[in-house]
């Protein structure tokens, strides 16, 4: 096994699904990638782009504190092998992902007494896959594509939504110099606080008022890390770190990194990022793949059942928690 300071380090990784048109080659060489059950699983999907970014993917999973809860696609997929086979060294082949009762996934492999402390989380939404890990810390991350509300004008989406957020966010949402770009600083906030609630594991039910970020800069270049915007939880500024990073246009990511402890408790020297905090690497398919070793056979009826598919449904509303 490679020394822990040559293996492991953050991560930052970034896959357009949406963009991939897998030939018949690659799709069945995707599929002998994962597990039998994971292959299964993935050609459910209805729609080609959800096929796709469920097999990239394994939302919710870490080696240390029980993991994080999935984001609605659940499947062990390839973005997760290549960082548990490349960070954890663990033959691809090795890799061992099992759900529990309720459908979460995690990691079977006995690597807790010496991988406790790195987490890495999952995130797909839009055009992306994305994934990022840290070696010490707890780490959340979410992928938010700016679009318009599939069936209702932006200030009646923003009616219905209006409890998600802080009246001081809405100001800021709304201080915006038109509906597009409102609905864009409304997604960079919804991303925001989905990282920090995937980072201290909480699903459905928790009051996203408690929380509430001072976004800094208001403008971010494409392409840069910012890590100024705070959180206030209940009134209180938190010592957590927020990494935001526009992939494109459309495109907002945010990493919640906290210190490992348990949530609610009050701790300083939380950042312990490094003073470079790493920008997303963009990943092709043969990127995707460098380190797979099949477990499966060929299965030549699976690129059928894909082609079969509509590439997605007619409009993509907001996925609501």
């Amino acid at each position: 096994m490679a020394p822990r300071s040559a293996a492991m380090g953050s991560v930052r990784w970034a896959f357009p699904c949406a963009a991939w048109r897998p030939c018949r080659e690659e799709w069945l060489l995707a599929a002998r990638l994962v597990q039998p059950e994971e292959k299964d699983r993935i050609g459910q999907f209805v729609f080609a782009r959800d096929a796709k970014a469920a097999l990239v993917q394994l939302p919710g999973v870490g080696t240390a504190g029980g993991g994080f809860p999935s984001s609605g696609l659940a499947a062990g997929r390839l973005l997760m092998r290549k960082l548990v086979a490349e960070k954890l060294c663990i033959p691809w082949n090795e890799i061992h992902l099992q759900r529990t009762s309720k459908g979460k996934p995690f990691l079977a492999n006995n690597v807790f007494s010496i991988h406790s402390s790195y987490n890495f989380n999952v995130s797909h939404q839009g055009d992306y896959a994305v994934l990022a890990a840290e070696p010490e810390l707890q780490v959340g991350i979410d992928i938010m594509k700016t679009s318009l509300p599939g069936s209702s004008s932006i200030p009646n989406f923003f009616r219905i939504m209006k409890r998600q957020f802080t009246e001081t966010e809405w100001d800021v949402i709304k201080s915006m110099s038109n509906e597009w770009m409102q609905l864009d600083m409304f997604h960079r906030h919804w991303a925001l606080k989905e990282s920090f609630l995937k980072a201290i594991g909480v699903g459905i039910g928790f009051n996203l008022q408690r929380i509430e970020f001072n976004v800094s800069p208001l403008q971010l270049e494409i392409g840069k890390v910012y890590k100024e915007t705070k959180m206030l939880l209940d009134g209180d500024e938190e010592e957590w770190t927020f990494e935001e990073t526009r992939l494109d246009d459309h495109h907002h990511v945010a990493v919640a990194l906290g210190k490992q402890e348990r949530f609610g408790q009050k701790h300083s020297d939380v950042c312990s990022v490094e003073p470079n905090q790493p920008q997303f690497t963009l990943l092709t398919f043969e990127d995707l793949i460098a380190s797979g070793i099949p477990v499966a056979p060929e299965d030549s009826a699976y690129w059928d059942n894909f082609c079969s598919k509509q590439e997605s449904p007619m409009k993509q509303n907001l996925h609501l928690r």
